[in-house]
Protein backbone atom coordinates (compact mmCIF):
# COMPACT_ATOMS: atom_id res chain seq x y z
CA UNK A 1 0.00 0.00 0.00
CA UNK A 2 1.31 3.44 -0.92
CA UNK A 3 2.30 5.81 1.87
CA UNK A 4 -0.42 8.09 3.18
CA UNK A 5 0.12 11.74 2.32
CA UNK A 6 -1.00 14.24 4.96
CA UNK A 7 -0.45 17.97 5.05
CA UNK A 8 2.05 18.75 7.81
CA UNK A 9 0.81 22.24 8.60
CA UNK A 10 -1.58 24.12 10.80
CA UNK A 11 -3.05 27.55 10.15
CA UNK A 12 -3.32 30.75 12.14
CA UNK A 13 -5.28 33.84 11.18
CA UNK A 14 -7.26 36.86 12.29
CA UNK A 15 -9.76 37.54 9.46
CA UNK A 16 -7.18 39.75 7.72
CA UNK A 17 -4.64 37.07 6.78
CA UNK A 18 -3.94 33.34 7.15
CA UNK A 19 -0.51 31.79 7.64
CA UNK A 20 0.46 28.12 7.42
CA UNK A 21 2.92 26.84 10.02
CA UNK A 22 4.73 23.63 9.15
CA UNK A 23 5.72 21.05 11.75
CA UNK A 24 9.30 21.92 10.78
CA UNK A 25 8.59 25.41 12.27
CA UNK A 26 8.64 27.16 8.88
CA UNK A 27 5.95 29.66 7.94
CA UNK A 28 5.37 27.81 4.69
CA UNK A 29 2.58 30.02 3.32
CA UNK A 30 1.75 33.65 4.03
CA UNK A 31 0.18 36.09 1.59
CA UNK A 32 0.25 39.79 2.49
CA UNK A 33 -1.54 42.16 2.57
CA UNK A 34 -4.59 40.11 1.44
CA UNK A 35 -5.57 36.48 1.12
CA UNK A 36 -5.07 36.71 -2.65
CA UNK A 37 -1.80 38.71 -2.60
CA UNK A 38 1.55 37.25 -3.68
CA UNK A 39 3.17 35.25 -0.93
CA UNK A 40 5.77 36.61 1.45
CA UNK A 41 6.64 33.06 2.45
CA UNK A 42 5.78 30.28 0.03
CA UNK A 43 7.96 27.23 0.62
CA UNK A 44 4.72 25.25 0.27
CA UNK A 45 5.18 25.71 -3.49
CA UNK A 46 8.95 26.08 -3.75
CA UNK A 47 11.46 25.34 -1.01
CA UNK A 48 14.21 27.40 -2.68
CA UNK A 49 12.37 30.39 -4.08
CA UNK A 50 9.58 30.54 -1.51
CA UNK A 51 11.64 32.09 1.28
CA UNK A 52 11.83 30.81 4.84
CA UNK A 53 10.88 31.75 8.38
CA UNK A 54 12.03 28.90 10.61
CA UNK A 55 13.28 28.31 14.15
CA UNK A 56 15.29 25.09 14.09
CA UNK A 57 17.78 23.27 16.34
CA UNK A 58 21.12 21.84 15.37
CA UNK A 59 20.93 18.26 14.14
CA UNK A 60 18.01 15.83 14.30
CA UNK A 61 14.75 16.65 16.06
CA UNK A 62 11.16 15.55 16.53
CA UNK A 63 8.16 17.83 16.34
CA UNK A 64 4.64 17.90 17.73
CA UNK A 65 1.95 20.46 17.01
CA UNK A 66 -1.28 21.40 18.74
CA UNK A 67 -3.62 24.34 19.20
CA UNK A 68 -4.17 26.05 22.51
CA UNK A 69 -7.60 24.63 23.23
CA UNK A 70 -10.53 26.45 21.60
CA UNK A 71 -8.33 29.01 19.84
CA UNK A 72 -6.53 29.68 16.57
CA UNK A 73 -3.23 29.95 18.46
CA UNK A 74 -0.84 27.20 17.37
CA UNK A 75 2.03 25.62 19.25
CA UNK A 76 4.94 23.62 17.84
CA UNK A 77 7.20 21.73 20.25
CA UNK A 78 10.67 20.72 19.11
CA UNK A 79 12.74 18.08 20.89
CA UNK A 80 16.44 17.90 20.02
CA UNK A 81 19.47 16.24 21.56
CA UNK A 82 20.38 19.30 23.64
CA UNK A 83 16.89 20.26 24.80
CA UNK A 84 13.29 21.04 24.07
CA UNK A 85 11.53 24.28 23.19
CA UNK A 86 8.10 25.54 22.17
CA UNK A 87 7.01 28.05 19.54
CA UNK A 88 3.64 29.76 19.95
CA UNK A 89 2.39 31.28 16.68
CA UNK A 90 -0.63 33.53 16.35
CA UNK A 91 -2.23 36.41 14.47
CA UNK A 92 -3.53 38.99 16.98
CA UNK A 93 -7.30 39.42 17.11
CA UNK A 94 -9.36 41.01 19.88
CA UNK A 95 -11.68 43.90 20.67
CA UNK A 96 -10.01 47.28 20.94
CA UNK A 97 -11.63 50.72 20.87
CA UNK A 98 -15.06 49.29 19.97
CA UNK A 99 -13.80 47.37 16.93
CA UNK A 100 -11.75 44.30 16.09
CA UNK A 101 -7.98 44.71 16.19
CA UNK A 102 -6.61 42.47 13.42
CA UNK A 103 -3.27 43.86 12.24
CA UNK A 104 -1.01 42.45 9.55
CA UNK A 105 1.17 41.08 12.29
CA UNK A 106 2.49 37.57 12.96
CA UNK A 107 3.87 36.89 16.43
CA UNK A 108 6.16 34.00 17.36
CA UNK A 109 7.02 33.31 21.00
CA UNK A 110 9.95 30.91 21.57
CA UNK A 111 10.41 29.45 25.04
CA UNK A 112 12.75 26.77 26.41
CA UNK A 113 11.11 23.76 28.05
CA UNK A 114 14.02 21.42 28.83
CA UNK A 115 17.79 21.56 28.65
CA UNK A 116 19.72 24.23 26.74
CA UNK A 117 18.62 23.96 23.12
CA UNK A 118 20.66 25.74 20.46
CA UNK A 119 18.49 27.24 17.74
CA UNK A 120 18.83 29.17 14.51
CA UNK A 121 16.26 31.74 13.43
CA UNK A 122 16.01 32.24 9.67
CA UNK A 123 13.83 35.01 8.25
CA UNK A 124 14.08 35.37 4.49
CA UNK A 125 10.91 36.90 2.96
CA UNK A 126 10.34 37.16 -0.79
CA UNK A 127 8.08 39.15 -3.09
CA UNK A 128 6.18 38.74 -6.34
CA UNK A 129 5.63 34.99 -5.88
CA UNK A 130 9.34 34.36 -5.31
CA UNK A 131 10.61 36.33 -8.29
CA UNK A 132 12.81 38.27 -5.86
CA UNK A 133 14.16 38.16 -2.32
CA UNK A 134 13.74 41.15 -0.06
CA UNK A 135 16.85 43.03 1.10
CA UNK A 136 17.54 43.29 4.82
CA UNK A 137 18.45 46.47 6.66
CA UNK A 138 19.38 46.44 10.35
CA UNK A 139 17.75 48.86 12.76
CA UNK A 140 18.13 49.30 16.51
CA UNK A 141 15.84 46.45 17.61
CA UNK A 142 14.46 45.38 14.27
CA UNK A 143 15.26 44.30 10.74
CA UNK A 144 13.60 45.98 7.77
CA UNK A 145 13.01 43.89 4.68
CA UNK A 146 12.85 46.06 1.57
CA UNK A 147 11.94 45.44 -2.06
CA UNK A 148 8.19 44.81 -2.21
CA UNK A 149 5.39 47.37 -2.42
CA UNK A 150 5.57 47.77 1.36
CA UNK A 151 8.37 47.08 3.79
CA UNK A 152 8.20 44.18 6.21
CA UNK A 153 9.67 44.63 9.66
CA UNK A 154 10.86 42.02 12.14
CA UNK A 155 10.99 43.37 15.69
CA UNK A 156 12.68 41.04 18.15
CA UNK A 157 14.72 40.65 21.31
CA UNK A 158 16.85 38.01 19.59
CA UNK A 159 20.27 39.27 18.54
CA UNK A 160 19.81 40.85 15.12
CA UNK A 161 23.25 39.64 14.05
CA UNK A 162 22.29 36.06 14.91
CA UNK A 163 19.30 36.34 12.59
CA UNK A 164 21.09 38.16 9.77
CA UNK A 165 24.05 35.76 9.91
CA UNK A 166 21.81 32.73 10.55
CA UNK A 167 23.96 31.90 13.55
CA UNK A 168 22.82 29.46 16.23
CA UNK A 169 22.47 30.51 19.88
CA UNK A 170 21.41 29.01 23.21
CA UNK A 171 17.76 29.54 24.08
CA UNK A 172 17.78 30.08 27.84
CA UNK A 173 14.81 32.45 28.18
CA UNK A 174 11.66 33.30 26.20
CA UNK A 175 12.30 35.24 22.99
CA UNK A 176 9.84 37.03 20.70
CA UNK A 177 9.60 37.65 16.97
CA UNK A 178 7.00 40.15 15.72
CA UNK A 179 6.66 40.41 11.94
CA UNK A 180 4.63 43.34 10.57
CA UNK A 181 3.64 44.51 7.11
CA UNK A 182 3.65 48.17 6.12
CA UNK A 183 4.28 49.73 9.51
CA UNK A 184 6.82 49.85 12.33
CA UNK A 185 6.22 48.49 15.79
CA UNK A 186 6.72 51.32 18.30
CA UNK A 187 6.00 49.44 21.52
CA UNK A 188 7.90 47.12 23.89
CA UNK A 189 8.41 43.77 22.20
CA UNK A 190 7.86 41.39 25.10
CA UNK A 191 4.96 43.31 26.64
CA UNK A 192 3.24 43.68 23.29
CA UNK A 193 3.60 39.99 22.44
CA UNK A 194 2.40 38.76 25.83
CA UNK A 195 -0.55 41.16 26.01
CA UNK A 196 -1.62 40.32 22.47
CA UNK A 197 -1.31 36.59 23.17
CA UNK A 198 -3.45 36.85 26.31
CA UNK A 199 -6.11 38.93 24.55
CA UNK A 200 -6.16 36.74 21.42
CA UNK A 201 -6.60 33.53 23.44
CA UNK A 202 -9.41 35.21 25.40
CA UNK A 203 -11.12 36.39 22.19
CA UNK A 204 -11.20 32.95 20.57
CA UNK A 205 -12.35 31.20 23.74
CA UNK A 206 -15.12 33.72 24.19
CA UNK A 207 -16.18 33.23 20.56
CA UNK A 208 -16.44 29.47 21.10
CA UNK A 209 -18.27 29.89 24.43
CA UNK A 210 -20.88 31.94 22.59
CA UNK A 211 -21.43 29.12 20.08
CA UNK A 212 -24.31 26.67 20.37
CA UNK A 213 -22.53 23.41 19.58
CA UNK A 214 -24.32 20.12 20.18
CA UNK A 215 -22.74 17.29 22.12
CA UNK A 216 -21.73 15.20 19.11
CA UNK A 217 -18.01 15.14 18.30
CA UNK A 218 -17.62 18.63 19.70
CA UNK A 219 -13.81 18.88 19.32
CA UNK A 220 -14.12 18.35 15.55
CA UNK A 221 -16.95 20.87 15.23
CA UNK A 222 -15.11 23.45 17.34
CA UNK A 223 -11.96 23.16 15.25
CA UNK A 224 -13.97 23.38 12.02
CA UNK A 225 -15.79 26.47 13.27
CA UNK A 226 -12.51 28.16 14.15
CA UNK A 227 -11.14 27.30 10.70
CA UNK A 228 -14.17 28.73 8.91
CA UNK A 229 -14.19 31.93 10.93
CA UNK A 230 -10.74 32.99 9.77
CA UNK A 231 -11.62 32.32 6.12
CA UNK A 232 -13.80 35.44 6.13
CA UNK A 233 -12.00 38.57 4.98
CA UNK A 234 -13.62 40.84 7.50
CA UNK A 235 -12.78 44.10 5.75
CA UNK A 236 -15.32 43.35 3.01
CA UNK A 237 -17.21 40.30 4.33
CA UNK A 238 -16.00 37.96 1.56
CA UNK A 239 -15.43 34.30 2.43
CA UNK A 240 -12.69 32.39 0.62
CA UNK A 241 -12.78 28.72 -0.35
CA UNK A 242 -9.21 28.10 0.84
CA UNK A 243 -6.09 30.11 1.58
CA UNK A 244 -3.87 28.18 -0.85
CA UNK A 245 -3.39 27.72 -4.56
CA UNK A 246 -2.25 24.84 -6.75
CA UNK A 247 -2.25 21.98 -4.27
CA UNK A 248 -3.19 19.14 -6.66
CA UNK A 249 -6.42 17.17 -6.40
CA UNK A 250 -4.28 14.13 -7.13
CA UNK A 251 -0.66 13.70 -8.28
CA UNK A 252 -0.25 14.30 -12.00
CA UNK A 253 -3.87 15.38 -12.46
CA UNK A 254 -3.08 19.04 -13.35
CA UNK A 255 -6.24 19.87 -11.37
CA UNK A 256 -4.35 22.54 -9.48
CA UNK A 257 -6.58 25.53 -8.73
CA UNK A 258 -6.36 28.87 -6.98
CA UNK A 259 -9.05 28.95 -4.29
CA UNK A 260 -8.22 32.29 -2.64
CA UNK A 261 -11.47 33.89 -3.82
CA UNK A 262 -15.08 34.12 -2.80
CA UNK A 263 -17.38 31.55 -4.40
CA UNK A 264 -21.00 32.53 -3.79
CA UNK A 265 -21.93 28.84 -3.53
CA UNK A 266 -19.26 28.00 -0.95
CA UNK A 267 -20.23 31.05 1.09
CA UNK A 268 -23.81 29.78 1.33
CA UNK A 269 -22.62 26.54 2.91
CA UNK A 270 -20.21 28.34 5.26
CA UNK A 271 -22.92 30.71 6.49
CA UNK A 272 -25.33 27.80 6.97
CA UNK A 273 -22.86 25.99 9.20
CA UNK A 274 -22.08 29.12 11.25
CA UNK A 275 -25.79 29.87 11.60
CA UNK A 276 -26.26 26.37 13.02
CA UNK A 277 -23.93 27.26 15.90
CA UNK A 278 -25.49 30.65 16.52
CA UNK A 279 -23.09 33.00 14.74
CA UNK A 280 -24.78 35.62 12.54
CA UNK A 281 -22.27 38.46 12.44
CA UNK A 282 -20.54 36.77 9.51
CA UNK A 283 -23.81 36.70 7.55
CA UNK A 284 -24.42 40.41 8.04
CA UNK A 285 -20.90 41.25 6.88
CA UNK A 286 -21.37 38.96 3.86
CA UNK A 287 -24.66 40.68 3.04
CA UNK A 288 -22.77 43.96 2.70
CA UNK A 289 -20.33 42.25 0.33
CA UNK A 290 -23.23 40.85 -1.72
CA UNK A 291 -24.96 44.23 -1.80
CA UNK A 292 -21.87 45.86 -3.27
CA UNK A 293 -21.65 43.14 -5.93
CA UNK A 294 -25.37 43.31 -6.70
CA UNK A 295 -25.32 47.04 -7.35
CA UNK A 296 -22.52 46.58 -9.86
CA UNK A 297 -24.13 43.60 -11.65
CA UNK A 298 -26.65 43.59 -14.48
CA UNK A 299 -27.89 40.27 -15.83
CA UNK A 300 -26.05 37.63 -13.84
CA UNK A 301 -23.74 36.88 -10.97
CA UNK A 302 -20.34 35.36 -11.51
CA UNK A 303 -19.61 32.11 -9.63
CA UNK A 304 -16.76 33.82 -7.80
CA UNK A 305 -15.32 37.25 -7.11
CA UNK A 306 -12.19 38.70 -5.63
CA UNK A 307 -12.31 39.42 -1.91
CA UNK A 308 -12.65 43.10 -2.70
CA UNK A 309 -15.50 42.39 -5.14
CA UNK A 310 -13.20 42.26 -8.17
CA UNK A 311 -14.91 40.78 -11.22
CA UNK A 312 -11.91 39.95 -13.41
CA UNK A 313 -9.75 37.18 -11.90
CA UNK A 314 -7.57 36.35 -14.85
CA UNK A 315 -6.01 32.91 -14.63
CA UNK A 316 -2.31 32.53 -15.40
CA UNK A 317 0.50 30.14 -14.51
CA UNK A 318 3.79 30.62 -12.67
CA UNK A 319 6.49 28.64 -14.44
CA UNK A 320 9.43 29.65 -12.23
CA UNK A 321 8.23 27.75 -9.16
CA UNK A 322 8.72 24.00 -8.68
CA UNK A 323 5.20 23.43 -7.32
CA UNK A 324 3.97 21.40 -4.37
CA UNK A 325 5.90 18.09 -4.52
CA UNK A 326 6.84 19.09 -8.06
CA UNK A 327 3.21 19.26 -9.20
CA UNK A 328 2.35 21.74 -11.94
CA UNK A 329 0.82 23.92 -13.24
CA UNK A 330 0.88 26.60 -10.55
CA UNK A 331 -2.12 28.79 -11.15
CA UNK A 332 -2.99 32.24 -9.88
CA UNK A 333 -6.43 33.58 -10.67
CA UNK A 334 -9.31 31.34 -11.67
CA UNK A 335 -10.94 31.15 -15.08
CA UNK A 336 -14.16 29.90 -13.49
CA UNK A 337 -15.17 33.53 -12.98
CA UNK A 338 -16.20 33.45 -16.66
CA UNK A 339 -18.45 30.39 -16.21
CA UNK A 340 -22.21 30.26 -16.25
CA UNK A 341 -23.29 28.57 -13.02
CA UNK A 342 -26.97 29.11 -12.34
CA UNK A 343 -27.30 27.57 -8.89
CA UNK A 344 -25.67 30.62 -7.29
CA UNK A 345 -28.74 32.88 -7.49
CA UNK A 346 -30.67 30.50 -5.28
CA UNK A 347 -27.79 30.22 -2.86
CA UNK A 348 -27.56 33.98 -2.56
CA UNK A 349 -31.26 34.13 -1.62
CA UNK A 350 -31.03 31.27 0.88
CA UNK A 351 -27.91 32.77 2.46
CA UNK A 352 -29.80 35.95 3.24
CA UNK A 353 -33.15 34.37 4.17
CA UNK A 354 -32.58 34.53 7.95
CA UNK A 355 -32.28 38.31 7.69
CA UNK A 356 -35.97 38.30 6.70
CA UNK A 357 -37.42 35.39 8.64
CA UNK A 358 -35.46 35.40 11.90
CA UNK A 359 -36.91 37.98 14.28
CA UNK A 360 -33.51 38.57 15.84
CA UNK A 361 -32.87 40.71 12.74
CA UNK A 362 -34.82 43.89 12.05
CA UNK A 363 -35.46 43.57 8.32
CA UNK A 364 -37.60 46.72 8.24
CA UNK A 365 -34.42 48.77 8.59
CA UNK A 366 -33.15 47.43 5.27
CA UNK A 367 -34.20 50.05 2.76
CA UNK A 368 -32.88 48.11 -0.24
CA UNK A 369 -34.93 44.90 0.24
CA UNK A 370 -37.30 45.37 -2.71
CA UNK A 371 -34.55 46.33 -5.14
CA UNK A 372 -32.27 43.51 -3.97
CA UNK A 373 -34.90 40.73 -4.10
CA UNK A 374 -36.14 42.03 -7.45
CA UNK A 375 -32.61 41.85 -8.83
CA UNK A 376 -32.00 38.23 -7.81
CA UNK A 377 -35.48 37.05 -8.88
CA UNK A 378 -34.94 38.59 -12.29
CA UNK A 379 -31.64 36.76 -12.62
CA UNK A 380 -33.34 33.40 -11.94
CA UNK A 381 -36.11 34.23 -14.44
CA UNK A 382 -33.55 34.93 -17.16
CA UNK A 383 -31.43 31.83 -16.54
CA UNK A 384 -33.74 29.07 -15.35
CA UNK A 385 -33.99 27.36 -18.75
CA UNK A 386 -30.37 27.63 -19.89
CA UNK A 387 -27.48 25.19 -19.73
CA UNK A 388 -24.58 25.87 -17.37
CA UNK A 389 -21.21 24.54 -16.18
CA UNK A 390 -22.70 23.15 -12.97
CA UNK A 391 -21.34 22.93 -9.44
CA UNK A 392 -18.17 21.13 -10.56
CA UNK A 393 -17.31 23.88 -13.02
CA UNK A 394 -16.91 21.85 -16.19
CA UNK A 395 -14.88 23.98 -18.55
CA UNK A 396 -16.16 22.68 -21.85
CA UNK A 397 -19.34 20.80 -20.94
CA UNK A 398 -22.72 22.50 -20.54
CA UNK A 399 -25.97 20.89 -19.39
CA UNK A 400 -29.25 21.67 -17.66
CA UNK A 401 -27.96 20.40 -14.33
CA UNK A 402 -30.18 18.91 -11.64
CA UNK A 403 -28.17 20.63 -8.88
CA UNK A 404 -28.52 24.05 -10.52
CA UNK A 405 -32.28 23.63 -10.82
CA UNK A 406 -32.50 22.42 -7.23
CA UNK A 407 -31.05 25.66 -5.95
CA UNK A 408 -33.18 27.71 -8.28
CA UNK A 409 -36.12 25.88 -6.71
CA UNK A 410 -34.78 26.44 -3.18
CA UNK A 411 -33.92 30.07 -3.92
CA UNK A 412 -37.38 30.74 -5.30
CA UNK A 413 -38.85 29.24 -2.14
CA UNK A 414 -36.65 31.57 -0.09
CA UNK A 415 -37.79 34.51 -2.20
CA UNK A 416 -41.41 33.47 -1.58
CA UNK A 417 -40.83 33.63 2.17
CA UNK A 418 -39.08 36.98 1.87
CA UNK A 419 -41.94 38.32 -0.25
CA UNK A 420 -44.47 37.31 2.37
CA UNK A 421 -42.37 38.97 5.07
CA UNK A 422 -42.18 42.30 3.25
CA UNK A 423 -45.74 42.00 1.92
CA UNK A 424 -45.03 42.01 -1.82
CA UNK A 425 -47.66 40.01 -3.75
CA UNK A 426 -45.93 40.47 -7.11
CA UNK A 427 -42.76 38.83 -5.78
CA UNK A 428 -44.84 35.98 -4.33
CA UNK A 429 -46.44 35.25 -7.71
CA UNK A 430 -43.14 35.40 -9.58
CA UNK A 431 -41.42 33.15 -7.04
CA UNK A 432 -44.18 30.53 -7.31
CA UNK A 433 -43.83 30.41 -11.10
CA UNK A 434 -40.08 29.82 -10.71
CA UNK A 435 -40.66 27.09 -8.11
CA UNK A 436 -42.84 25.21 -10.58
CA UNK A 437 -40.42 25.68 -13.50
CA UNK A 438 -37.42 24.50 -11.50
CA UNK A 439 -39.31 21.45 -10.24
CA UNK A 440 -40.22 20.51 -13.80
CA UNK A 441 -36.55 20.60 -14.82
CA UNK A 442 -35.56 18.51 -11.81
CA UNK A 443 -38.18 15.89 -12.62
CA UNK A 444 -36.85 15.75 -16.18
CA UNK A 445 -33.63 14.35 -14.64
CA UNK A 446 -35.43 11.38 -13.05
CA UNK A 447 -34.68 7.90 -14.37
CA UNK A 448 -37.71 5.75 -13.43
CA UNK A 449 -35.94 2.51 -14.32
CA UNK A 450 -32.95 3.09 -12.03
CA UNK A 451 -35.09 5.10 -9.59
CA UNK A 452 -32.52 7.85 -9.40
CA UNK A 453 -32.05 11.47 -10.44
CA UNK A 454 -29.18 11.86 -12.90
CA UNK A 455 -26.83 14.83 -12.97
CA UNK A 456 -28.56 16.58 -15.88
CA UNK A 457 -31.49 16.37 -18.26
CA UNK A 458 -30.84 13.64 -20.83
CA UNK A 459 -27.70 12.40 -19.06
CA UNK A 460 -27.14 8.84 -17.77
CA UNK A 461 -24.50 9.92 -15.25
CA UNK A 462 -24.89 10.02 -11.48
CA UNK A 463 -23.54 12.87 -9.38
CA UNK A 464 -23.09 13.22 -5.62
CA UNK A 465 -24.43 16.77 -5.76
CA UNK A 466 -27.92 15.30 -6.16
CA UNK A 467 -27.68 14.12 -2.53
CA UNK A 468 -28.80 17.68 -1.91
CA UNK A 469 -32.27 16.79 -3.24
CA UNK A 470 -32.74 15.03 0.09
CA UNK A 471 -30.80 17.43 2.29
CA UNK A 472 -32.65 20.48 0.90
CA UNK A 473 -36.05 18.75 1.32
CA UNK A 474 -36.96 18.75 -2.34
CA UNK A 475 -37.53 15.05 -1.84
CA UNK A 476 -39.49 14.05 1.22
CA UNK A 477 -36.85 12.18 3.26
CA UNK A 478 -39.50 9.66 4.34
CA UNK A 479 -40.47 8.85 0.76
CA UNK A 480 -39.42 5.76 -1.18
CA UNK A 481 -38.14 8.04 -3.94
CA UNK A 482 -35.65 9.67 -1.58
CA UNK A 483 -34.53 6.34 -0.13
CA UNK A 484 -34.14 4.70 -3.53
CA UNK A 485 -32.26 7.71 -4.90
CA UNK A 486 -29.82 7.47 -2.00
CA UNK A 487 -29.32 3.73 -2.50
CA UNK A 488 -28.58 4.20 -6.21
CA UNK A 489 -25.98 6.89 -5.49
CA UNK A 490 -24.19 4.93 -2.79
CA UNK A 491 -24.02 1.83 -5.01
CA UNK A 492 -22.19 3.75 -7.75
CA UNK A 493 -20.23 6.54 -6.03
CA UNK A 494 -19.46 5.35 -2.48
CA UNK A 495 -16.26 3.57 -1.42
CA UNK A 496 -16.05 0.92 1.28
CA UNK A 497 -14.96 3.48 3.87
CA UNK A 498 -17.78 5.90 3.16
CA UNK A 499 -15.85 8.24 0.91
CA UNK A 500 -17.72 9.60 -2.09
CA UNK A 501 -16.72 10.45 -5.63
CA UNK A 502 -18.29 13.56 -7.10
CA UNK A 503 -18.91 11.49 -10.24
CA UNK A 504 -17.02 8.76 -12.06
CA UNK A 505 -17.58 9.78 -15.68
CA UNK A 506 -14.96 11.67 -17.67
CA UNK A 507 -14.78 15.45 -17.56
CA UNK A 508 -12.45 17.97 -19.23
CA UNK A 509 -9.43 16.40 -17.50
CA UNK A 510 -10.36 12.70 -17.65
CA UNK A 511 -11.85 10.61 -14.84
CA UNK A 512 -11.46 11.93 -11.28
CA UNK A 513 -8.97 9.88 -9.23
CA UNK A 514 -9.78 11.13 -5.75
CA UNK A 515 -12.96 11.43 -3.71
CA UNK A 516 -14.38 14.80 -2.73
CA UNK A 517 -14.70 15.11 1.02
CA UNK A 518 -17.78 17.32 1.23
CA UNK A 519 -19.70 14.74 -0.82
CA UNK A 520 -19.04 12.16 1.89
CA UNK A 521 -20.43 14.55 4.49
CA UNK A 522 -23.47 15.23 2.26
CA UNK A 523 -23.95 11.46 2.21
CA UNK A 524 -23.93 11.40 6.02
CA UNK A 525 -26.52 14.20 6.07
CA UNK A 526 -28.72 12.34 3.60
CA UNK A 527 -28.48 9.15 5.67
CA UNK A 528 -29.60 11.05 8.75
CA UNK A 529 -32.45 12.69 6.83
CA UNK A 530 -33.93 9.40 5.62
CA UNK A 531 -33.73 7.91 9.12
CA UNK A 532 -30.66 5.69 8.69
CA UNK A 533 -29.09 7.26 11.75
CA UNK A 534 -26.87 4.31 12.72
CA UNK A 535 -25.40 4.32 9.21
CA UNK A 536 -24.95 8.08 9.41
CA UNK A 537 -22.95 7.83 12.64
CA UNK A 538 -20.85 4.96 11.32
CA UNK A 539 -19.99 6.80 8.10
CA UNK A 540 -19.29 10.05 9.97
CA UNK A 541 -16.82 8.23 12.20
CA UNK A 542 -15.17 6.68 9.13
CA UNK A 543 -14.76 10.04 7.40
CA UNK A 544 -13.30 12.09 10.24
CA UNK A 545 -10.21 9.87 10.39
CA UNK A 546 -9.01 11.55 7.19
CA UNK A 547 -7.86 14.67 9.04
CA UNK A 548 -4.26 15.63 9.71
CA UNK A 549 -2.68 15.89 13.16
CA UNK A 550 -4.63 19.09 13.93
CA UNK A 551 -8.11 17.90 12.83
CA UNK A 552 -7.74 19.84 9.57
CA UNK A 553 -9.26 18.47 6.36
CA UNK A 554 -8.25 18.75 2.74
CA UNK A 555 -10.51 19.05 -0.28
CA UNK A 556 -9.88 15.56 -1.66
CA UNK A 557 -8.99 12.12 -0.30
CA UNK A 558 -7.44 9.22 -2.18
CA UNK A 559 -9.72 6.26 -1.46
CA UNK A 560 -6.87 3.74 -1.80
CA UNK A 561 -4.29 5.36 0.47
CA UNK A 562 -6.34 7.76 2.60
CA UNK A 563 -4.07 10.56 1.41
CA UNK A 564 -5.05 14.21 1.65
CA UNK A 565 -4.99 16.16 -1.62
CA UNK A 566 -6.32 19.43 -2.95
CA UNK A 567 -6.21 22.86 -1.37
CA UNK A 568 -5.86 22.86 2.38
CA UNK A 569 -7.55 23.32 4.68
CA UNK A 570 -10.67 23.40 2.55
CA UNK A 571 -13.59 25.43 3.87
CA UNK A 572 -16.01 23.15 2.01
CA UNK A 573 -14.82 20.07 3.92
CA UNK A 574 -15.10 21.73 7.33
CA UNK A 575 -18.55 23.02 6.39
CA UNK A 576 -19.55 19.47 5.48
CA UNK A 577 -18.37 18.15 8.82
CA UNK A 578 -20.24 20.81 10.80
CA UNK A 579 -23.49 20.36 8.89
CA UNK A 580 -23.33 16.56 9.11
CA UNK A 581 -22.66 16.68 12.85
CA UNK A 582 -25.54 19.14 13.30
CA UNK A 583 -27.91 16.90 11.35
CA UNK A 584 -27.00 13.82 13.40
CA UNK A 585 -27.25 15.74 16.69
CA UNK A 586 -30.80 16.81 15.80
CA UNK A 587 -31.80 13.22 15.07
CA UNK A 588 -30.22 12.02 18.30
CA UNK A 589 -31.83 14.88 20.23
CA UNK A 590 -28.44 15.68 21.73
CA UNK A 591 -28.41 18.77 23.94
CA UNK A 592 -27.02 21.97 22.51
CA UNK A 593 -24.62 23.68 24.87
CA UNK A 594 -25.25 27.42 24.76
Amino acid sequence: MAEQHLYQTGIIGNCAFIAHVNKNTDISWLCWPRFDSPFVFGSLLDKKKGGEFSILPQGEYTSTQYYIENTNVLRTEITAEDGKYRITDFAPRFHLYERYFKPLMLIRKIEPLEGSPRITVKCDPVYDYGHGKMRSSQGSNHIDYIGADENIQLSTDVSLNYILDEKDFVLNEPKYLILTYGYNLEAPIKTTAENFLRDTVAYWRRWIKHSSIAGFYQPFVIRSALVLKIHQYEDTGAIIAASTTSLPESPGSTRNWDYRYCWLRDSFYVLTSLNHIGHFEEMEKYFNYLSDISIAEDERYQPLYGIGGERVITESTLDHLEGYAGEKPIRIGNQAYEHIQNDIYGQVLISMLPLYTDHRFVFSERSDSIKWIEGVLSKIERTIDEKDAGIWEFRNIANVHCYSNLFQWAGANAALKMAKTIGNKDFEDRAQILINKAAAHIEACYDPVKQVYTNAIGSPHLDASTLQLIVMNYLDPASDRAKNHLIALEKELKTEDGLFYRYIHEDDFGKPKTTFLICAFWYVEALACVGRIDDAIKEFENIIKYCNHLLLFSEDVDAKTGSQWGNFPQAYSHVGLMNAAYRIAIKLDRPVFL
